[in-house]
C-alpha cells in the first residue's frame, strides 16, 4: 500500500444461504471502515442485481463505488457462484455490465479469512480468545498459517498462507470432511446419518445451523432423551427456526445436550483440520453460532479441552500451540470482500 494513498469507496456483498448483506465501505488495501449496510433475505431475491440497484439508490448520498466484490457461499467457477444452500445464481460479468465497475467473486470463506487479517487479536470486541488452560494462551505467529472455520447455514473452511509479498487466502471445501466419531454416542449418530446419504456423512451434517436441529432430533429419535413440551414445540417450528430455538432452551435436557454435542464435534473437526494445516497463525471460529453461544464454548473449556485431546501426543502439541479465537465482529466477511474490492479497478 502506498503511504498516503486516498481512500476509495467500494461495494461489498456477503451472500449466504439465509442472509444477504450489502455494504458500502471506504478505505485502502489493508484498512477499511464501514459506511452503510443493509440486510436482505437470500430466498427473496432471484438475482443479485436487483437488491444491489435498490441499495445503491438508497446510498446515493455517499457517492458511487469504484469496485464491487461478492462473497458467496459456494465455489467460484467461470465467473459464477452457484450457492451451496440456496438457489441464487451470481454472475460476475452481468454485474459488471450493470454497474460499470470491476467486479470480483470470491468464496465466502475466502472473504472471511481475508477479513480476519484485518482484525486486532487484542480487541475483545472483535475477537474472543479461548484458553487452553491456566495462564495466557499462545500468541499468533505473524508468519504462520491461519485457519478459519465457521458453522452457519453450512460449515465453511478457509486458510491463509504467508510468504514473500502479501498473504495468500485460499478457499476450501473442508467443511465436507468426514463427521468425527468420538465414542458410542457419536458412532450411533454417524450410523443414523449414514442411512440418509449415499456416502459417509460429512462434518457439515452436524456442525452447522441445520446440524444443531439434526443433533436434537437424533437425541430424541434414538431414545437418549424423552420428549418434552419444549422439544415438541421446537419440532413444530419451520426448520430454519429450530437451531436458534434449541440454543435458547438451555434448561431442556435434549436441547442442552444437542448444543454440547455440537461444540464437541466442532472442536474435533477443528482439531483434525489443524493436524493438516498446523495453524500457528491462529484458528478463528467465524459465523454467528459460535459468537452467540460463546459461553457454552468457554464453559469448563468445553471447546479447547476436546480440541486438545488427540490420539497422539505430538498432535496434542500442535493443538495446544494453536491460538483459538471466536470472531465476534459479524461484518468480517464484508471487510474481507471490501479489501479484495480495493485491490481491483485502480482509477
Amino acid at each position: 500500500m502506498t503511504t498516503g494513498s486516498p481512500e476509495r469507496i467500494v461495494l461489498a456483498a456477503d451472500v449466504g444461504g439465509t442472509n444477504l448483506t450489502l455494504a458500502l465501505l471506504a478505505g485502502t488495501p489493508g484498512r477499511v471502515r464501514m459506511l452503510r449496510k443493509a440486510p436482505f433475505a437470500t430466498a427473496s431475491e432471484s438475482d443479485l442485481g436487483a437488491p444491489v440497484a435498490r441499495f445503491l439508490r438508497d446510498c446515493a448520498d455517499l457517492g458511487p463505488p469504484t469496485a464491487f466484490c461478492v462473497s458467496g457461499a459456494g465455489q467460484v467457477r467461470e465467473g459464477r457462484i452457484r450457492l451451496t444452500n440456496a438457489g441464487l445464481d451470481i454472475h460476475g460479468p452481468a454485474l459488471e455490465a450493470q454497474l460499470g465497475i470491476p467486479v470480483a467473486l470470491v468464496n465466502d470463506f475466502t472473504a472471511v479469512a481475508q477479513g480476519v487479517l484485518l482484525l486486532d487479536p487484542d480487541d475483545g470486541e472483535q475477537l474472543l480468545a479461548l484458553p487452553h488452560g491456566e495462564g495466557p494462551g499462545p500468541r499468533p505467529d505473524p508468519e504462520g498459517t491461519v485457519l478459519v472455520v465457521g458453522a452457519g447455514t453450512g460449515l465453511g473452511v478457509g486458510f491463509i498462507t504467508r510468504g514473500p509479498g502479501s498473504p495468500r487466502v485460499h478457499p476450501s471445501e473442508g467443511g465436507h470432511i468426514g463427521l468425527p466419531v468420538t465414542g458410542p454416542e457419536t458412532l450411533e449418530l454417524w450410523e443414523h446419518l449414514g442411512r440418509k446419504y449415499p456416502g459417509p456423512p460429512g462434518a457439515e451434517t452436524a456442525v452447522s445451523g441445520p446440524g444443531i436441529a439434526t443433533l436434537h432430533r437424533f437425541l430424541l429419535e434414538s431414545g437418549r432423551f424423552a420428549p418434552t413440551p419444549a422439544s415438541a414445540a421446537i419440532l413444530a417450528l419451520p426448520e430454519a427456526r429450530r437451531p436458534g430455538a434449541i440454543a435458547g432452551e438451555a434448561g431442556d435436557p435434549a436441547c442442552r445436550r444437542a448444543m454440547e454435542l455440537f461444540v464437541e464435534l466442532y472442536a474435533r473437526v477443528c482439531a483434525e483440520l489443524s493436524a493438516v494445516f498446523i495453524p500457528t497463525g491462529g484458528l478463528f471460529l467465524a459465523g454467528g453460532i459460535a459468537s452467540k453461544n460463546a459461553a457454552l464454548f468457554l464453559e469448563g473449556r468445553r471447546f479447547t479441552s476436546t480440541f486438545d485431546r488427540n490420539y497422539r501426543e505430538h498432535i496434542d502439541h500442535i493443538t495446544r500451540a494453536t491460538p483459538v479465537h471466536i470472531v465476534r465482529d459479524y461484518d468480517v466477511s464484508l471487510y474481507g470482500a471490501a479489501d479484495a474490492a480495493l485491490r481491483l479497478g485502480r482509477p
